[in-house]
């Protein structure tokens, strides 16, 4: 037999790394045979789908109490509560070097920025449906703001 050792090693993996399922050679009155063992497929089941008549309750649902935990928060009458428009991050200010809109103490008119929320890259300016004095900021700065979560309190003028 010439063939070397070398050679059937490169030859199994040439097999092995190919979608080949057997290799067969002759070579010098030598005869060699290289397959894969074969994959037994099992076919999946057919699903069965079962058609159920709807049952239809006539007995009233009752309605699940809501949670006291998630009621607002009584705001006096003389506080507007600035609320986000939409979900996204809070911003004070234009940029991180720049002075805030709106701080503690300051006095804002209607129609005025107060603040920015990111959305999707882009950035929304929201301004104060009031005029008045900023009582508190509830949301820290590049902190993630659900839609209608309380930014502002401003004591209205």
């Amino acid at each position: 037999m010439n063939m070397d050792l070398k050679y059937l090693q490169k030859l199994i993996k040439m097999l092995d790394s190919s979608n080949l399922a057997e290799i067969e050679l002759e070579e010098e009155g030598t005869k060699i045979k290289l397959s894969k063992p074969t994959q037994t497929v099992v076919a999946a089941p057919a699903p069965q789908y079962i058609h159920e008549t709807p049952l239809h309750l006539h007995a009233p649902v009752a309605k699940p109490e809501p949670d006291k935990t998630e009621e607002k928060a009584e705001v006096p009458e003389n506080l507007y509560e600035v609320r986000s428009p939409m979900v996204g991050t809070f911003y004070k200010a234009p940029s991180p070097d720049a002075e805030p809109y709106a701080k503690v103490g300051d006095t804002v008119k209607a129609g005025a920025t107060i603040c920015i929320i990111e959305a999707m890259k882009l950035m929304n300016e929201i301004e104060s449906d009031v005029s008045g004095k900023v009582v508190k900021i509830l949301a820290d700065n590049g902190q993630a703001v659900e839609y209608d979560q309380p930014l502002m309190l401003i004591e209205k003028a």
